[in-house]
């Protein structure tokens, strides 16, 4: 069975909080699912680009059942794992975290992760896995909220507290690290890039009920200070300051999405370096 060891590195989430988020979200998620859609519908818009038949497929992050359907009515056998309890079981799945799969080694043609990475522990960790549960020419595509994500929340909240801020918006994983990581880990034609999207909000309020009810409510192990009602209404304020004339005040999502091949022998191998560049479409297609 394939393992990491995720008690080898600091615990920077707290996995148990975590997992309460994700089950917390269950019931009503579909009210909150616009980031998940998002994401779902650009990973499957290019896996269409992909000239493989890639039939056994792992999907990690599983809140409803619209991407295991959509995977099915392409053909393909899904397995699915989740670090919520709920979540799992409704697909039919397995909970687990995705620093510590608990799949063999090379069993399947390709893993999907759809918005759950942002909040796992250890991410080279996960993605060294991710490529070791995939068979030899195998696809990753994987997809979250990155650095540059709710700028205006960090914001609000910052002025809000004044000198005493803390941190009530997890860590984020810049674009570019991310691709960084993808090498690291050990994926053949990696592709990381990133497409930004705007979200108008009358106030703060429906924006923190959004982001709790698709499970990113605060999981790191160092808890904040509570929220009090004066420190709320502050940040509200400085979100309204910030609002277009309709009263909307407009917030960013930056939705990385990842892309990497298990390596083969009968991949194509680089070109001198500097000598050409991989573009998406090709990275997507690999070997005919």
């Amino acid at each position: 069975m394939s393992s990491a060891a995720p008690d080898s590195l600091p615990e920077i989430f707290d996995r148990s909080v975590r997992a309460r988020h994700r089950d917390r979200m269950m019931p009503r998620f579909a009210e909150h699912d616009f980031l998940h859609r998002a994401m779902l519908d650009e990973m499957l818009d290019r896996l269409a680009d992909v000239q493989r038949d890639l039939p056994e497929v792992l999907l990690i992050g599983c809140p409803d059942g619209s991407a295991k359907a959509a995977l099915e009515a392409m053909g393909k056998r899904v397995a699915c794992v989740d670090p919520g309890f709920l979540a799992a079981r409704a697909a039919g799945g397995v909970q687990g975290d995705e620093d510590a799969l608990p799949f063999a080694d090379e069993s399947f043609d390709l893993v999907i992760a759809c918005g759950t990475l942002d909040s796992v522990n250890d991410l080279p960790g996960a993605m060294i896995l991710m490529r070791r549960v995939l068979r030899p020419d195998g696809l990753m595509l994987a997809a979250f909220a990155g650095a540059g994500s709710l700028s205006r929340l960090k914001s609000a909240m910052l002025a809000a507290e004044g000198d005493r801020p803390t941190q009530h918006v997890h860590p984020q994983v810049d674009v570019r690290a991310a691709g960084d990581l993808l090498s690291r880990a050990g994926f053949a034609m990696p592709v990381a890039d990133s497409d930004a999207l705007s979200i108008r909000y009358g106030d703060i309020v429906r924006l923190m009920h959004d982001l709790r009810g698709m499970g990113g409510g605060h999981a790191l192990t160092t808890r904040p200070r509570p929220l009090t009602r004066e420190v709320l209404m502050r940040a509200a304020a400085h979100f309204a300051e910030a609002a277009d004339p309709d009263g909307r005040t407009a917030e960013q999502m930056v939705l990385v999405y990842l892309s990497g091949w298990k390596p083969d022998p009968s991949q194509a191998g680089p070109a001198r370096r500097g000598s050409a560049t991989v573009s998406l479409a090709a990275a997507l297609k690999g070997k005919n």
